[in-house]
Parts: structure tokens; C-alpha cells; sequence
């Protein structure tokens, strides 16, 4: 998002508006001045691999982008079925198996204006890669399901080091992409075996520290950074394993999360800026808004998992040994996207690995409708105070179920959301609009129960 040119004016009413904030507010969770963010991301599917598929763009992920930018999504990230992981396509997990199509997505995908970003590891690796050696493994744990067999590649090990970072500069250097996303692959049970004789640890390796591993995921994010790129991190479920804003530009949560209470009191106190995705492969909400109620107060925005319609044929590719069987809980997750599609062919589809099948109808236009209401609070020198504690923002105390933010530039926002069941009457000195319905609120007002209320403050 460029730097707005504000007018005199603007600034005149920026610079009031910040002033009046600092006066008002006493207490709150954190502030925030943003800068350099796009909120609007999305996880774009473009095939089944490791079925043989065209990443060669389409009539329908023209029309798709097209009215992505137009919603103002900045950012699509391609996950794994970009590469070759299990070189059943001829390529290998750092080389696409379609390179000129992959590029022709890439192009199109500019030339609306967005970003793209890769997939990634710092730790995943297919053990049954010809060039894997098992030093590099030094745990012993790998991730076995659907038909991988992923080690957990040690951050200390010198010879992953120096066999892993060669080859993602090598990918930010030949596709003409905007950055990295890093799906670790790093968990601290690898702790439990000794790192061997010789290896050396930038600081101490605990349960609480992870000294090599956050050296190692800081040295991608340097080589990305270097090229002016994004870089987003994923640890896994709600944690963030000692990274921080110093590293990531972003940070994926929500993997294997399907309580959107504990996500965001897990990760409301992380360095911006946060992509929640709650995992809805274990089946959809019944409230498409939940997603936003839990998130937008503390400056995240949800990533959309979007893209090519699934089919489930991942789940079921012809030679490909499914090392578990329907004993993996994925492989039975994409046979029964397979069966909904057989079933429903009209949709609606599901889009990716942590959507829901069957697929949510209108779960993109309510993404694209926060979006348009988010984007304005969150542009450049934007100034946030989240979660109000104390001030004058709004009359005497506020009940635990009611989280409400402030989001001050030329203009002053304020988010209130009520996590709670039951509706909770609002007193502010101020007068507000509903920037939703652009009705004028006042100065008192009832927020309902599970809801998000957008608002400017009206003159």
C-alpha cells in the first residue's frame, strides 16, 4: 500500500486527530504505527499436484485476479503444488515442474498489481529425496501424510545450512517474484535429542528458546529482504517459537486452530503484522463474520483461502504410495472434497488445504467486504491503540466481552467488537457513524451479541 499524498488539510487533520488520540487514550493492550502493509492476502490454489496440471493461467484466474485487485488484495501466495517435492513432474522442491506457466501467472498476477510469493522450508524436506541426508535430520521427527515423508531439518545443522540457502536464493533469483513464504517445519520436540558433538547454537537451546532456529529462519528472511521482497512465516498452530517483527514481515496463524477464542488471546500480543487463517478443514463456521470479530481488533486481517476449485484428487493421485492410507486424516480429508465435488459439481468449492468442505457460498464477498472497510484504517502512518483500557474514548467501564480499538489517521476509526452473547450498550463522548451501513449511531448505541461494528467518528 503506497503512502498516501495527504493535502494540507489532511495533515492539518492527521496531526489533530493523533493529538486528540494521545490525550484520550490512557491505557490499552499496544500501539502501532503502520507502515509498509498489506492486509488483503490470499492463498491461491492453482493444482492438484502431484497430478500432472498447467499452472499456465486461465479465463477464470484472469477474471479471479482481476477482481481481486479491483477488492484490493495485494498479495497471492502459491503453496507447495508450485514445485515438484516428490519429482514425480520433473522438477524438484526448489524448481517448478511448469516454469513458463508459473511465470505467465506471475505476469498476469502484476500486471493487476499484485504480489506473488513462493513456498518455502527451512525444515521440511522429503526423506526420500535422493539428495537427503539424515545428519541433517538430527531429531528424528518428520511429518508423514498423504504421500510425503517430510524430516524436520535441524537449524543447526551446518551442512542443512549450507545445502537449503543456496537453493531459496536461487528461487528468489530466477521467477520474477515478490517473496517467500517459510513453512518451517520446526517444532521443539527436535530438542529432546542432543544436538551432536560439534554443532554450534548462536545462543541456548531450550523449550522457551530456539537461538538456531530463529538465526536460521533471519538468514531467509535477509536474502528476501536484500531483493526489496515480503516475507511471511508459518510455525504452526497459534505460535510463533520466539520470532518476532525483527524477522517476518508476517506471520501465518491459525493451523490445526479451530477455536477462534483461544487464537486470538493466543496471538493478540504478537508483533504485527498477523495473518490469522483458522483451519475450517474440520468443518465451516456458521457465522462467516466470526472470523473478522476475532481478528480485525487486533490489526490482523484473515487470510483468504481461495484460488482454483480443489478436486481431492491430491488424495488419490494414480502411482503415488499413500504412506498411511485413510489411516491419515488428509487423505480422507481430500477423498471427501472428491466426493462433495462428484456430488455437488456446481459447487460451492473448496478452495485449499485448511477450507471447508463443503464449501461456504459468499464466504469470498463477506472477505471482500471487510477487506474495503479495513484498508482505509490501516494505511500508511496510521497510528493504533488496541484494546482501550482506560481513557475517554467511550464512558466508564467496559465489560470483558467488548475488545475496542482506535485507528487514527486523517481520519478517526474505531473498531468494537463483542465477543459476547449478549448485546452491551456503548456510551462514547463522541458521535459516531456505522461506516457498514453509514448510519449515524451518536453518542450511545448497542453493539450485539458476536459482533463487529466499523466506525468513524461523525462531526
Amino acid at each position: 500500500m503506497n503512502q498516501p499524498q495527504l493535502t494540507a488539510a489532511q495533515h492539518q487533520a492527521r496531526l489533530q486527530n493523533v493529538q486528540t488520540a494521545e490525550n484520550v487514550v490512557r491505557s490499552c493492550l499496544r500501539t502501532h504505527r503502520v507502515g509498509r502493509y498489506l492486509p488483503g492476502q490470499v492463498t491461491y490454489n492453482v493444482g492438484d499436484y502431484p497430478v500432472p496440471f498447467s499452472i499456465r493461467p486461465t479465463e477464470y484466474d484472469d477474471t479471479l485476479l482481476a477482481s481481486f485487485a479491483e477488492g484490493g488484495v495485494e498479495l497471492v501466495q502459491l503453496h507447495e503444488e508450485w514445485n515438484d517435492s516428490q519429482r514425480v513432474l520433473g522438477a524438484d522442491k526448489f524448481t517448478s515442474h511448469d516454469p513458463e506457466g508459473l511465470r505467465a501467472f506471475i505476469d498476469l498476477a502484476h500486471s493487476y498489481g499484485i504480489g506473488v510469493m513462493l513456498y518455502t522450508s527451512t525444515g521440511f524436506f522429503e526423506a526420500t529425496d535422493p539428495e537427503f541426508q539424515p545428519v541433517w535430520a538430527t531429531g528424528g521427527t518428520h511429518l508423514v501424510e498423504l504421500y510425503f515423508d517430510y524430516a524436520r531439518c535441524s537449524p543447526a545443522c551446518p551442512e542443512w545450512r549450507a545445502f537449503i540457502l543456496p537453493r531459496l536464493e536461487r528461487i528468489l533469483d530466477e521467477y520474477d517474484i515478490d517473496g517467500l513464504y517459510n513453512d518451517v517445519g520446526y517444532h521443539p520436540v527436535c530438542l529432546l535429542d542432543p544436538f551432536p558433538d560439534g554443532y554450534a547454537t548462536p545462543g541456548p537451546e531450550t523449550e522457551t528458546c530456539h537461538s538456531a532456529f530463529v538465526d536460521l529462519v533471519a538468514q531467509e528472511a535477509d536474502l528476501v529482504h536484500s531483493r526489496g521482497g515480503v516475507y511471511k512465516v508459518h510455525v504452526g498452530g497459534a505460535q510463533n517459537r520466539g520470532l518476532d517483527n525483527s524477522v517476518y514481515d508476517y506471520l501465518w496463524v491459525g493451523e490445526g486452530v479451530v477455536d477462534l477464542h483461544g487464537l486470538r488471546e493466543a496471538t493478540k500480543d504478537f508483533s504485527p503484522y498477523v495473518v490469522p487463517c483458522l483451519d475450517q478443514s474440520h468443518g465451516p463456521l456458521d457465522n462467516e463474520e466470526l472470523l473478522f470479530l476475532h481478528s480485525v481488533p487486533y490489526m490482523q486481517f484473515p487470510l483468504r483461502v481461495d484460488g482454483r476449485p480443489l478436486t481431492g484428487e491430491r488424495g488419490m493421485a494414480p502411482g503415488m504410495s499413500y504412506r498411511r492410507g485413510l489411516d491419515c486424516w488428509w487423505t480422507r480429508h481430500m477423498h471427501a472434497i472428491r466426493d462433495e465435488r462428484v456430488r455437488h459439481p456446481d459447487g460451492p468449492y473448496s478452495y485449499g488445504w485448511w477450507d471447508s468442505h463443503p464449501g461456504r457460498a459468499g464466504a469470498r464477498d463477506v472477505w471482500l467486504e471487510h477487506l474495503r472497510l479495513y484498508r482505509p484504517m490501516v494505511t500508511p502512518g496510521t497510528r493504533v491503540w488496541l484494546e482501550l483500557q482506560d481513557g475517554d474514548v467511550v464512558s466508564g467501564s467496559l465489560p470483558a466481552s467488548v475488545i475496542i480499538s482506535l485507528f487514527v489517521n486523517d481520519e478517526t476509526y474505531l473498531v468494537i467488537a463483542n465477543v459476547g452473547s449478549q448485546p452491551q450498550t456503548i456510551h462514547s463522548p463522541w458521535v459516531w457513524r456505522n461506516r457498514r451501513t453509514d448510519e449515524r449511531l451518536g453518542q450511545a448505541f448497542t453493539v450485539e451479541g458476536e459482533t463487529l461494528l466499523y466506525l468513524s467518528r461523525d462531526a
